[in-house]
């Protein structure tokens, strides 16, 4: 086993992209037609875009994932190397496509609309995650796309006395059988909807994904900030304000940040505090990685808005 390995304090699974990101005045309706006023390829996905965030923040880390030897693929690996996360257990399949997506930014607001696409390369199986190779790692961050390898994952995470986090986007087959075996989860304002229904209030989703089984649920408001629940009750953060330039990836750096907190020993409430100020900062320049700051820029900025 090499030293690297036996540094490594986060494993991540899941999603790593290639993103296009085009710049408009506004968006257009179905059928219609506008100018790009810029276009720009960028690295993106949930778990790695949370993988680099950590490492941007001097935690060791390491990416699960499934990728091909296309020129998406060649890039996901060059970004990631570039950011100083570890590739030794990412898994490339020749022959395939990796996974990419087109995101329409918003010029006035910010706001992005992302379609995107999985690519043909097989998902991880559960027999392709062995954790037992980082000794030394206190935390598994799941996606939760790849359902199977990451249900794996959990348990074997669990076995081995990892804390697990789940960023949950998208409530899928298997998504509360994943929850049950996580310790927190970070999840959007529409996750719980089909637990709790559209028009159900936050705090109600909060119970109901807590009652699933972690110990702490947080969920990301967008501009509206992020609420969590612990035994020790339910915390507001408020959303910073800042000129905002693309929100693609905020959602990510938060989860990366909330997790750097954690390893902290930082309770809900701080944790929570970090994480959106780490985000905010990332939405005032585009692309989901671009913007991700380091310690200290995120250090003075709550410093700032502390006077």
């Amino acid at each position: 086993m090499s030293n690297k390995l036996q540094k490594i304090h986060v494993v991540g699974l899941g999603q790593s992209c290639v993103d296009y990101l085009g710049t408009t005045t506004l968006y257009p309706p179905e059928d219609g037609k506008i100018e790009l006023t810029d276009l720009d390829m960028r690295c993106g996905g949930p778990a790695s875009t949370a993988l680099v965030t950590l490492s941007r923040l001097g935690i060791s880390t390491s990416f699960l994932g499934s990728i091909s030897d296309d020129l998406f693929g060649k890039k996901i690996i060059e970004n990631l190397k570039n950011e100083k996360v570890d590739v030794s257990y990412l898994k490339v399949t020749p022959g395939y496509t990796s996974q990419f997506a087109f995101i329409a930014v918003t010029q006035r607001s910010g706001k992005r609309t992302i379609l995107w696409h999985r690519g043909s390369v097989p998902h991880l199986k559960p027999e392709d995650v062995d954790l037992t190779c980082f000794p030394k790692a206190r935390v598994l961050h799941v996606d939760s796309l790849m359902i199977e390898a990451s249900i794996e994952a959990a348990r074997q995470a669990k076995e081995l006395g990892m804390y697990v986090v789940m960023d949950a986007g998208t409530m899928r087959q298997g998504s509360k059988e994943l929850a049950q075996l996580v310790d927190i989860i970070i999840a959007s304002e529409s996750f719980a909807s089909p637990l709790v229904g559209l028009e159900a209030p936050v705090k109600n989703a909060l119970h109901v994904l807590r009652d699933l089984g972690p110990k702490q649920v947080v969920i990301t408001l967008g501009a509206k900030g992020s609420i969590g629940l612990n035994d020790q009750g339910t915390f507001r953060q408020e959303a910073f304000q800042v000129k905002t330039v693309d929100t693609t990836g905020a959602g990510d750096v938060y989860h990366g940040a909330y997790i750097y907190g954690l390893l902290q020993g930082w309770e809900m409430p701080k944790c929570m505090r970090f994480a959106s100020a780490a985000a905010a900062l990332k939405c005032e320049k585009i692309g989901a990685q671009t913007g991700i700051p380091d310690l200290g820029a995120i250090k003075s900025f709550t410093k700032e808005d502390a006077r």
